[in-house]
């Protein structure tokens, strides 16, 4: 099948990527030529385990191909797909003006009976705006679907081979079977439904998820009020078939690219329709409120940040990525350099520095490094490298506080090393 992908940012690439890996053509299509000549040397501007060598292996194949040129990367396409980014509006609406844009662009090309698949997240009645914007450039048939993507950061491409579900929103049975016909390698369940089923189904995904974060968050404040501990309350919990033991993440708050986004823009669209009481505005304030007000608990536990050396370990906003959009780090690092504090920085991935009091920050290149010579060691992230690191092994004459905001660490056998342990719901 001939398939083109417009936007070659995450979601374009893996998706690229790993559809061109079963046998089809796929060209990549973006506006920015620099981004697209890196992508033919295989150099990817973010890191993401195994897209590298998936992606060089295709293009050495001859199945998958980057252009900037609408022209011919439309013209013999049968799928297109939108995959281009919809960050928030100041009001927290979603930005569809790069998806505008590219269905303004593709449109003169379309072939007649092409499926024009908007990828990227939208709110329901993106549709009806972009039959106009198709229609003012062209009057040949075409279809449009919707094809929600459910990736993960740190495991994208097996996510995108390893599917729980394809969900495919459209309103006749040539585009269903089309896409399932596509869809056939993943050997997943397809769920078909209307479009603005399949919008909903995105938003409702990552907004549930982001709302089981906050809910475990708030179970462990109280936890620490009684002398519970979160993690046993969990391993209560998750026997029970109507909540299961997975995905709980007592912590910092849920970040990234897309949960915060997301629960933000679905609070916008309950607004704009009238909806103002809604979780989703709670949701997002419990989480925005989370970090300030651990750093000031830790504050009067360790009496106070000024003059301390702290090591703050992670810098990405989870493992295996090097993304920082919305990360601890970036709310933890400025907070504590404001206090007073000396901090210094480890991340196995990720190179990054505040844009203030730079003569009190400095990043290391090792974790040893870093947590020597520290009065207080922030755990913001679990790489591996972190978790799995012997802390035993930092031998200083320093009375440590050792603050765990992922409870990765043994409790006991930190107290037995000499840290004073400080962890989340515990």
């Amino acid at each position: 099948m001939n398939i083109t992908i417009i936007g070659t940012g995450f979601v374009g690439v893996v998706t690229a990527a790993v559809f061109s890996s079963f046998g089809n053509q796929v060209i990549g299509l973006d506006i920015d030529q620099k981004k697209v000549e890196s992508l033919k040397k295989g150099q990817i501007p973010f890191y993401e385990p195994n897209l590298e060598e998936l992606l060089l292996a295709q293009q050495k194949n001859n199945n998958l191909n980057f252009t900037t040129d609408y022209e011919s990367a439309i013209k013999n396409a049968e799928v297109i797909m939108v995959a281009v980014g919809t960050p928030s509006k100041e009001n927290n609406e979603a930005d569809l003006s790069y998806v505008h844009a590219a269905c303004k662009s593709l449109a003169p090309h379309l072939q007649e009976n092409a499926i024009v698949v908007i990828k990227s997240t939208v709110p329901p009645g993106t549709f009806t705006q972009v039959k106009k914007i198709i229609a003012q450039q062209t009057n040949i048939k075409y279809h449009l679907a919707s094809l929600p993507e459910f990736l993960k950061e740190g495991s994208a491409v097996d996510d995108t081979l390893h599917p729980d579900r394809v969900v495919i929103g459209a309103e006749d049975e040539f585009v269903f079977n089309k896409l399932e016909k596509l869809h056939q390698p993943l050997k997943a369940p397809v769920v078909k439904m209307k479009p603005e089923s399949a919008q909903m189904a995105k938003y409702t995904a990552n907004a549930y998820l982001a709302t089981r974060i906050t809910f475990i968050n708030q179970i462990a404040n109280l936890c620490e009020e009684n002398g519970a501990d979160i993690e046993d309350v969990i391993k209560g919990i998750g026997l029970d078939k109507r909540i299961g033991s997975h995905y709980w993440y007592p912590g910092l708050g849920y970040g990234g690219s897309c949960f915060p986004k997301d629960v933000k823009e679905l609070a916008a669209y309950a607004h704009k329709v009238g909806q103002d009481s809604n979780l989703m505005v709670t949701i997002n304030q419990l989480n925005e409120r989370r970090i300030p007000r651990l750093l000031k608990k830790y504050e009067n536990m360790i009496d106070g940040w000024e003059d301390k050396q702290v090591a703050v370990l992670g810098l990405s906003f989870k493992p295996h990525t090097d993304d920082t959009r919305v990360a601890p780090a970036k709310k933890v690092v400025p907070w504590l350099l404001e206090k007073g504090a000396q901090v210094k920085s480890y991340d196995p991935m990720v190179k990054w520095e505040p844009q203030e009091n730079l003569d009190h920050y400095h990043q290391a290149d090792t974790l040893a490094a870093v947590c020597q010579e520290a009065d207080v060691i922030i755990l913001l992230i679990e790489w591996p490298e972190i978790v799995e690191y012997d802390y035993k092994q930092i031998k200083t004459d320093k009375k440590q506080f050792l603050i765990d905001t992922r409870n990765q660490l043994n409790e006991q056998e930190m107290k037995q090393a000499g840290f004073k342990y400080i962890g989340i719901g515990r």
